[in-house]
Formats: C-alpha cells, sequence, structure tokens
C-alpha cells in the first residue's frame, strides 16, 4: 500500500520510493551485476515500487538500460510508473541538456520521464540555457516534471524564477544523522514553497548507527531502526525518500515504514 504526498500541482509521488545508485555498477558499468541488479528491480517492481530514481551517470548509463529492462520484462503499464532521472554538471548546457535527456529515454527505452533534475550544482553554470532546455523538454512532452538536487536555497530561488513550470523537487541527503539541509534553511524553504524534499542516503548507505532512543523506537512499534528512521523521515510534510536494497525482506520493510506513525513525544526523542 503506497502512501503519497500530492503537490498543488497535482503531482502524486509515493513517500517511498526506489533509489537505483549501485545498480548495474557504480561509477562505471559492470555487467557482473546484472544478474543482481535486475533481481533487485524485479522484486521492488513485484512488492509496488512505483518510483524509481536513476541518473546518466549511474553506471554510467547501465542503470538507467537496466531500470527500463526491468519495467518492460514486468509489463506495468509505463503511465502507473513516475521515473526520474538527472543530468550530470557536465552537460547544463542547452543542447547538451537536450542530448543528454535523449540519452536517458533511448536507454530507459521510454518516451518520457516524470522528472527529470540537475543532479548536481556546477561553478558558473549556465542556468538560463539550462532552464531554457528543460523548458522546451516539458513543452515537447519528454519530460512532465523538472526538478533540482543538491541545490542550496539561492541556486533554488534562482532555478524557480527560471523554471516554466512549477519546480516540485531539491533531492538532497538527508536522515536522522545528515541534517545538514536542515541547518542551511533548504528543508524549510522547500515545506514553505511546496517542493518535495527527496531524501537520499537515508539510512546512510547501511551505515546507520543505532542508540538506545532509536532502538526504544523500534522496539515500540515491533519495527528496525531503518524503518524508524524512514518514517520519521517522511512524517515530515513535503518530504520524501528513495532508499535502496537488493534485499527483497529489506525492500518491503522499507515500503511499509511509511504506515508507520510515530507520537509527537517519539518524534522529539528522535529530534
Amino acid at each position: 500500500m503506497q502512501s503519497y504526498e500530492t503537490l498543488p500541482t497535482g503531482l502524486r509521488v509515493p513517500q517511498i520510493g526506489f533509489g537505483t545508485w549501485k545498480i548495474g555498477g557504480g561509477h562505471s558499468a559492470d555487467p557482473s551485476q546484472d544478474g543482481w541488479s535486475l533481481a533487485a528491480l524485479r522484486s521492488a517492481l513485484e512488492l509496488g515500487y512505483t518510483h524509481f530514481d536513476t541518473a546518466e551517470t549511474y553506471a554510467k548509463g547501465h542503470s538507467e538500460e537496466l531500470t527500463g529492462q526491468a519495467v518492460r520484462e514486468a509489463g506495468i503499464d509505463r503511465e502507473s510508473l513516475l521515473i526520474t532521472s538527472k543530468v550530470t554538471p557536465a552537460n547544463l548546457g542547452y543542447r547538451s541538456v537536450l542530448d543528454a535527456c535523449a540519452g536517458s529515454l533511448r536507454r530507459l527505452g521510454m518516451d518520457y520521464l516524470d522528472i527529470y533534475l540537475i543532479h548536481w550544482p556546477a561553478p558558473n553554470m549556465p542556468l538560463e540555457d539550462t532552464f531554457r532546455a528543460l523548458n522546451r523538454l516539458v513543452e515537447e512532452g519528454k519530460v512532465r516534471h523538472v526538478g533540482v538536487s543538491n541545490f542550496d536555497v539561492p541556486q533554488l530561488r534562482r532555478s524557480q524564477a527560471l523554471c516554466a513550470t512549477p519546480l516540485v523537487t531539491n533531492q538532497v541527503p538527508y536522515s536522522l544523522g545528515d541534517r545538514s539541509y536542515v541547518k542551511n534553511g533548504v528543508l524549510a524553504y522547500c515545506q514553505e514553497n511546496d517542493i518535495l524534499l527527496t531524501a537520499y542516503s537515508p539510512v546512510e548507505q547501511g551505515q546507520m548507527k543505532s542508540n538506545p532512543a532509536l532502538q526504544a523506537v523500534a522496539d515500540t512499534h515491533d519495527a528496525t531502526p531503518q524503518q524508524i528512521a524512514l518514517a520519521w523521515l517522511v512524517q515530515q510534510p513535503r518530504v520524501i525518500t528513495i532508499p535502496m536494497s537488493g534485499n527483497p525482506k529489506h525492500q518491503a520493510d522499507n515500503l511499509a515504514a511509511a504506515e508507520i506513525v510515530l507520537s509527537e513525544e517519539e518524534l522529539s526523542r528522535l529530534n
């Protein structure tokens, strides 16, 4: 059972999505991992995940290829899915954005992206040209919604001014142990402006350390500390998250975390 965040535009985004970093490799493609990667994607689709987050840099595009392959093999209606991909900082020129999006669509084997993000800000990035291209992609129906990733508040403001459609998300690292985008004002700004904050590395890539307070809350809910960490995120307004796991049980646990309701007292202890 999926839980959603709904934006004023009508866009409904699952609170728990599936991140594909490490699917198909790391910073380069690793075909020896294809069996494991496809199994992870297939089990996520079977469990009911509908938001898949990828990028042209993940395994140098191989992550997109495998995501598209898994979707086709599952026979799932494309319209029932929400697919996000990202353009790398090296491709933020007008023509480069158009070419990068065409490459992502070709690798995915899809006609459009639901959300297309600028993956990272770059020094002296030509945002006017970048958004001219992104706006064109929306007009042409190749991209339905535009967002950014790892942007601070001034960069968000500038992006909003240049984007012809409402900016839908800023994807940043956010977890119980990493609150840098709370301290720099990004979370509050997103909440005030109906921009989803998509939390990546929500359990710190599996390195999250438990503590007595977290374990006590987990015990109360007969849940794992990782589930409580995810529930803590998505119980906050305008926050969604994209954990990744190749383990079907962990995938199911992650999806179920959205159903855990933490009390005000539990939230204050975790905070």
